[in-house]
């Protein structure tokens, strides 16, 4: 047979007005079962090393918007320093995950102007953890970060963004409690935190640590994936519909989430082997645009 005889014969399809398949696109754009909720770290996977945007990215997110899917950040940021990222990118996300997981922020309303509440804080007793790393890292430099998001820090530290911090002894930083705690010593590598972490126990937190001289310390069980569960939920989005990509070993337990539940995680391939081992995919790196190759070929 061939293809024109297996045509059917002209007259019989009906076609929609062209109003009402506009419908129709725009309510497959609102169906949960094909709406995907793409969750993206900031550093290393949106950003190059130098704070400039990975290759396509832009155009990349605005076609997965555009195809109904919520593309969103899930980053180690504070909201300060995410809601910049996000206007680089174009992006007005419902929600987006903040200080490893510890902060979500939620929009409120609708358009560009539109402002973000926080919808979930997670703060942890500070005290005995600086008490801790103080014991073992002389000379670091300390960060924490306030419910409210507000910050106080002891030292400069290099590649953070202070504007709006406030400088405070060391031992003010443990008066209340916080949502996160920086620690920066310069003289130390990854290496030396991964062994520092395994001699002295971080029990009763979770903690990240950096590609260079920085840990990341979150409230116990809290990470990126705690978070995105939260707003995979409030979003009514299932979870095989779940992408989630980054670089670093805070991506980890996002990355193992996503797999668990039948979603997908791809790492950067610049990012260190464990981070490859949880993702399961390895996608280009940052500066061949892999968030753009992946999400091009949704």
């Amino acid at each position: 047979m061939s293809d024109e005889a297996a045509l059917p014969p002209t007259g019989a399809v009906e076609s929609a007005p062209k109003h009402e398949a506009a419908e129709v696109v725009a309510d497959l754009a609102d169906d949960p079962v094909a709406r995907m909720l793409i969750a993206l770290d900031v550093d290393g996977t949106v950003l190059l090393e130098d704070d400039t945007l990975s290759p396509g990215v832009v155009e990349a997110v605005g076609r997965a918007q555009e195809a109904g899917h919520e593309v969103m950040l899930a980053t180690g940021r504070s909201w300060d320093s995410t809601h910049t990222i996000m206007d680089r990118l174009g992006i007005r996300p419902e929600y987006a995950v903040c200080s490893n997981g510890a902060v979500v922020m939620r929009r409120i309303g609708e358009g560009d102007a539109a402002p973000y509440e926080r919808a979930h804080v997670e703060t942890f007793d500070p005290t005995e953890v600086l008490t801790l790393l103080g014991e073992h890292l002389a000379g670091a430099h300390f960060l924490v970060e306030l419910p409210d998001g507000s910050r106080l820090f002891t030292d400069y530290l290099d590649d953070w963004n202070l504007k709006g911090a406030n400088r405070v002894t060391f031992d003010q930083l443990s008066e209340q409690p916080v949502c996160r705690v920086v620690v920066v010593a310069p003289e130390k590598t990854d290496k030396d935190f991964l062994q520092l972490v395994e001699r002295i126990g971080l029990n009763q937190v979770s903690y990240a640590i950096g590609w260079t001289a920085w840990l990341d310390i979150a409230p116990q069980g809290v990470d990126k994936s705690t978070a995105l569960e939260l707003v995979r939920g409030w979003l009514g989005i299932p979870a095989e519909r779940v992408l989630v990509m980054g670089d670093g070993r805070n991506d980890i337990e996002m990355m193992q989430w996503a797999v668990r539940n039948g979603g997908r995680a791809i790492a950067m391939h610049q990012g260190p082997p464990e981070v490859h081992a949880a993702a399961g995919e390895v996608g280009l790196s940052v500066t061949e645009g892999g968030v753009a190759a992946v999400l091009r070929a949704l």
